[in-house]
């Protein structure tokens, strides 16, 4: 097999070029923007779409899952309808490694360029191994310190938003409250002004309190799951909005979890194939410092007195200890599990589990831990809800009615 011709994004290119990222992390991305943005780069974030599972299968097997097909759909409708030149453009794609089909986004996107004529666009793969190096890119002290920034000020507002939105009197209040926050703190960002973190989030846990809010209660729904399909508004269909009619708050986990796992588990695997001095001493520092960022933002929340946040790092791992134990670590591992008994803990009784369907990853990892959950939790309905590119509207939405039943107490 003939190797794929891959493009270098060069040094030149950073001041010609625009880097796009495909649309996942919708309440952290404007921030992750700014990161760039402060550290040089152009950048921008794709938003939604049409028709993109079709654009996608043109060209791409239809067995890669879902997330792959609409993330490959998003970069070809960018070029097919002349948003973006494909001479002035590189795409990024963010990358965590393990063993699912996501490991093999990268190869998947160039090849597909490659075939559709558009063999000049560099890929960016994001990943904190620096592999895949491209001379025009590499992450710096001071873009991971941003990129750090942009993650705790995603988490804060995602955490306050989901406590705030159904619950105003004014309709729209929290969405405009977002906006301006979101305008604001991307300045911070780009003027580097990171090292205020503190007092960004003062001023997030300020605005939304002032919102009005009523005293009626509303079901809590935990949504934990594969990243991809938690996150993103075109992987799960809108599912935060679905929620929000079905007259539920929404409950789900931040994304500095998921950051602090993924390095975690790495360093796991390490340890028992290399365990090399030098680098657990790197791996050690890294986990600290996460840590100790996590701690600050969760103090602040604390200390407000109002809010809350889902559990530190340490706490969501003791959870999963009797759930799956610490060492399931392929894909979104234990996770999901200590996410799921997390939301039980914060008060939800309807747990949604969501994940592309066919991910053989997802379905060990996710339905494998459902009869530990339903063991300990039996008051509460956990159900599990697949998204593929052929499942209708209807079943999807009976599934999750289906996790919105009441179980007796």
């Amino acid at each position: 097999m003939s190797e794929i011709k891959r493009m270098p994004f060069t040094k030149a290119m950073k001041k010609t070029h625009t880097i796009l990222m495909p649309q996942m992390l919708e309440y952290h991305s404007p921030f992750l923007q700014a990161a760039f943005e402060a550290n040089g780069y152009h950048f921008a974030v794709l938003q939604g779409g049409s028709r993109l599972k079709e654009r996608a299968l043109r060209c791409m097997n239809n067995d890669y899952c879902y997330p792959g097909i609409l993330i490959v759909g998003q970069m070809l409708e960018a070029l097919q309808e002349g948003h973006y030149s494909a001479d002035n453009i590189a795409f990024m794609e963010p990358q965590a490694g393990g063993a699912c089909r996501a490991g093999n986004y990268y190869q998947v996107i160039i090849n597909t360029l490659n075939r559709c004529g558009y063999g000049q666009i560099p890929v960016i793969s994001l990943n904190f191994k620096g592999q895949e190096k491209h001379p025009g890119f590499r992450i710096t002290p001071r873009l991971f310190w941003d990129a750090v920034t942009a993650v705790c000020y995603g988490d804060l507002i995602l955490s306050l938003y989901h406590q705030v939105k159904p619950y105003e009197c004014e309709e729209g209040a929290a969405d405009r409250a977002r906006k301006v926050l979101e305008q604001e703190l991307m300045a911070q960002i780009r003027e580097h002004r990171g090292g205020k973190r503190r007092d960004g989030y003062r001023h997030i846990l300020k605005t939304f309190n002032e919102i009005a809010v009523t005293g009626v209660p509303k079901r809590k729904v935990g949504v934990a799951g594969e990243i991809y399909i938690k996150y993103c508004s075109l992987g799960n269909h809108g599912l935060e909005k679905y929620l929000e009619q079905q007259d539920c708050q929404c409950l789900m986990g931040g994304f500095i979890n998921y950051t602090i796992y993924v390095l975690d588990s790495d360093y796991k695997a390490y340890l028992i194939n290399t365990k090399h001095p030098v680098l657990q001493k790197g791996y050690d520092l890294a986990l600290s410092y996460l840590q100790k960022i996590q701690r600050e933002l969760y103090e602040e929340v604390k200390n407000h007195g109002r809010f809350r946040m889902d559990l530190p790092f340490a706490d969501m791992k003791k959870l999963a200890e009797d759930l799956v134990g610490s060492d399931c670590i392929t894909g979104d591992g234990w996770l999901v599990a200590a996410e799921a008994a997390m939301a039980v803990e914060q008060g939800c009784r309807n747990v949604l589990i969501v994940h592309p369907f066919g991910c053989l990853v997802s379905h060990v990892c996710e339905r494998g831990i459902l009869r530990q959950l339903k063991t300990r939790y039996s008051h509460v309905n956990f159900q599990t809800v697949e998204y593929d590119y052929d499942s209708s509207d209807a079943l999807r939405e009976s599934r999750i009615m289906l996790g919105l039943a009441e179980f007796p107490k």
